[in-house]
C-alpha cells in the first residue's frame, strides 16, 4: 500500500476542514429526522445538498442513502420515486467540502417498529468509538481495523471486509491510508497531519459486497481525449467539480441526451469512472457509522462529531 498522503495543515486549511465537519454534522442530524417511512429517498438527498449549499459549502460527493442489503453508493436518479419503508435499515452518507477540504460522515437509522436493527447499528457505532480510541501518530492501520473487527464480532455480527475507511485530502475524497474493518498486517501507520475517515460497516451476513445496479455516481479521473466531440456545456460542468464525485441529477438543467452522450463517451475513454451500488446478499442487513478526523501530535480532533 502506498504511503499516506501527508498534508501541511495551516490554520486556513484546518478551519475549512472544521467548517465542513460542522456542516456535515448538521446535515446528518437533519437527515435522521427526515428519514421516515413514506419519505422519498430523493427528497432527503436533495434536501441534504440544499442545506449544504445554504450553509455556503458544496457537496464533497453526492449524498447517498442505501437501504438494507445495499451497503453503499445508492444515489437517487433524477426520476427516483422510491420511498423508505417500515422495517428498513437505512444508511445515509454525506460529504461536504469548503474550498476543497472535505468532511465525510455517515449514520444508520432503524425504521422497524420493534427496533430490530438497533443492535446491529450499535455494533457499527461502538466499533467506530473503539477505532477512534486506538488512533494516534504511528499506530498501524491494522490495529485500528482489529478494534473494529473485535467490536463487531463481539456483538455477534460481521464487519464488511472489502469496504474500508480512507484518507481525505484537498479535492480528493479517497486517499491512502485505507482503514480496514478487520485486523491485518501491513498497510502502513497513521501519520501526523493526516485527515482520515473511519467507517465501520457491520452486517448480518458474511461481510463481502459486490457491485450491482445502475450507476448514479461518477467521477472524472483523467482529462478527456477528443474533447471536441463532447458537449461543451456538459463537459464544463463536470470539470467544474475538479475531480470530486458527481451525480446524474446534478445535470437536470442541461439537455438530457447531451448529458447521457457525454457521460457515455467519457466512460468509454476511461476518463469518467462509474460507481454502482455496493451490495451484500439479499436479506442481509448492513449498518454504517462514520466520522472524519485530524491526527495531530497531541491527539485526534473529530471533525464530524
Amino acid at each position: 500500500m502506498a504511503a499516506a498522503m501527508i498534508q501541511i495543515l495551516d490554520e486556513t486549511a484546518l478551519e475549512n476542514y472544521r467548517r465542513a465537519g460542522r456542516i456535515a454534522s448538521e446535515c446528518r442530524r437533519w437527515a435522521t429526522e427526515q428519514i421516515k417511512p413514506g419519505a422519498t429517498i430523493r427528497s432527503v438527498l436533495e434536501g441534504i445538498e440544499s442545506l449544504i449549499q445554504e450553509r455556503g459549502a458544496q457537496p464533497g460527493f453526492p449524498a447517498q442513502s442505501s437501504r438494507n442489503h445495499v451497503a453503499a453508493h445508492y444515489c437517487s436518479s433524477p426520476e427516483d420515486d422510491q420511498r423508505y419503508e417500515e422495517g428498513d435499515c437505512v444508511k445515509v452518507d454525506i460529504g461536504v467540502h469548503v474550498d476543497g477540504y472535505i468532511a465525510d460522515t455517515a449514520t444508520t437509522v432503524d425504521l422497524s417498529n420493534d427496533q430490530r436493527w438497533t443492535p446491529l447499528i450499535k455494533a457499527s457505532s461502538d466499533a467506530l468509538a473503539a477505532a477512534i480510541a486506538t488512533v494516534g501518530v504511528g499506530v498501524p492501520v491494522g490495529e485500528v481495523g482489529a478494534a473494529i473487527e473485535r467490536t463487531i464480532c463481539g456483538a455477534g455480527f460481521e464487519p464488511v471486509r472489502n469496504l474500508t475507511g480512507h484518507g481525505l485530502a484537498r479535492w480528493k475524497v479517497h486517499t491512502s491510508p485505507q482503514i480496514p474493518n478487520y485486523g491485518e498486517r501491513g498497510g502502513g501507520r497513521l501519520q501526523e497531519g493526516s485527515v482520515i475517515a473511519i467507517e465501520p460497516f457491520a452486517c448480518t451476513g458474511e461481510g463481502y459486497i459486490t457491485e450491482k445496479g445502475k450507476s448514479e455516481v461518477f467521477m472524472m479521473v483523467r482529462p478527456p481525449r477528443k474533447a471536441k466531440a463532447l458537449d461543451r456545456d456538459v463537459l464544463r460542468e463536470i470539470e467544474a467539480w475538479r475531480g470530486l464525485p458527481i451525480a446524474r441529477r446534478y445535470f437536470t438543467h442541461l439537455d438530457r441526451d447531451a448529458v447521457e452522450d457525454t457521460f457515455t463517451k467519457l466512460a468509454r475513454q476511461g476518463s469518467l469512472m462509474r460507481y454502482p451500488p455496493l451490495v451484500e446478499r439479499e436479506g442481509v442487513m448492513v449498518a454504517q457509522t462514520e466520522h472524519s478526523m485530524v491526527i495531530g501530535a497531541d491527539g485526534v480532533e473529530i471533525l464530524t462529531i
